[in-house]
């Protein structure tokens, strides 16, 4: 169990926010299965219009995907279109901030 939880605090996390009838997010999400073949993470989505999302909504609403890489404080965005490339180099840049 330690070594889970030590994982888990040294993991890149990922959440993508998204919104349904989204083809970019569709693609989003395809692009992260791919990457996550490569170079594990752990991954969180969140609906933005969902109900219990509505801090998100007002922050994302318009902006759908949006990608957002995060190591303990540290955390780099991508949004609209991106490429398996761009998400290790930002997993990449965040793993240098927090080292």
């Amino acid at each position: 169990m330690i070594h889970s939880v030590q994982r888990s605090i040294h993991s890149i996390r990922i959440t993508l926010f998204t919104r349904v009838n989204c083809s970019l997010c569709v693609d989003a999400k395809k692009t992260l299965a791919e990457v996550q073949k490569i170079r594990p993470f752990e991954y969180r989505e969140i609906n933005v219009m969902d109900p219990e999302s509505k801090d998100w909504r007002d922050i994302y609403e318009f902006d759908t995907p949006v990608e957002c890489a995060k190591l303990s404080s540290h955390a780099q965005k991508l949004m609209h279109r991106f490429k398996s490339q761009d998400v290790v180099a930002k997993m990449v840049l965040v793993e240098t901030k927090a080292g």
